[in-house]
């Protein structure tokens, strides 16, 4: 299927690995030209050299910033001001418990993973609208539908962009204009935080590895992890233009873990 989005310009966030490289990677195979955004510039730069050798043609520009502050996102925006895609993305907060979390953590929570996404959405969607195309993706977590006890401060400011997208996504400026804007929700996916949550619970509970993601896996239907490949792939079909029709919407990509109906 031609997604119909070759030529087109995408700002993807946390980039250089695991989720948001395979949301890069999967539009950059689509042709659509990228600026990859992470902090950390080694790895940064060898996500662009991996990208630029598979999507032959395709523009990559690799931004080493830290897209949560205001200066990292003046940077990223000298690069290129206008994007037809926005893809969010930021480290989720650290797990605990709440009873330990002062009020700077729930600042910092939020700033990384409500806030600055509705920054980068509101320095876009006017020229998305203008130009009769855009596609934001708010990289969120199926912590959103199923709270995860020890996330909290995930669970909170993840739901507080939910509830803003919900609004400003139904808009008619925006949605009549064919902009639309989306949350991809990330179950478990084999990544370098979720190898190290494992690494760390065998470490503590003298279990092996192995027996560590046996047990994950059995409350996984799918009966494994999903891949950034494949995470990627939704990202882009939701940026396509055969998705002009999905907008506000919340898309769980979990193997089938989430119980619910709805």
């Amino acid at each position: 299927m031609d997604l119909g989005i070759a030529g087109k310009w995408a700002l993807v966030g946390g980039a250089s690995k695991g989720l948001g490289f395979g949301c890069a990677q999967a539009l950059a195979n689509e042709g659509v030209n990228v600026v990859i955004v992470a902090r950390g510039a080694e790895a940064l730069q060898a996500a662009a050299a991996k990208i630029t050798a598979q999507a032959k043609g395709v523009q990559v520009i690799a931004v080493a910033t830290d897209i949560t502050t205001v200066a990292g996102r003046e940077a990223i925006f000298a690069h290129r001001k206008e994007f037809d895609i926005v893809v969010t993305n930021a480290g989720g907060p650290p797990p605990g418990d709440f009873r330990d979390w002062d009020r700077e953590a729930w600042i910092k929570a939020v700033d990384a993973n409500m806030l600055t996404p509705i920054e980068l959405i509101k320095a876009t969607v006017d020229g998305m609208a203008s130009r009769g195309f855009g596609r934001i993706i708010n990289i969120t977590s199926s912590s959103v539908k199923s709270p995860i006890d020890v996330l909290g401060l995930s669970n909170g400011a993840r739901s507080g962009l939910t509830g803003f997208v919900a609004g400003v996504a139904r808009t008619s400026k925006l949605a009549a204009a064919n902009v639309t804007i989306n949350n991809l929700l990330p179950g478990t996916f084999d990544t370098d935080r979720i190898n190290g949550v494992d690494a760390a619970t065998a470490q503590k509970t003298g279990k092996s590895m192995a027996d560590v993601r046996a047990a994950r896996f059995v409350k996984i239907p799918a009966g494994r992890l999903g891949t950034p490949a494949e995470f990627g792939a939704i990202c882009a079909f939701l940026c396509s233009q055969q998705a002009s029709y999905i907008t506000g919407q919340n898309v769980l990509a979990d193997g089938g873990a989430y119980p619910g109906t709805y």
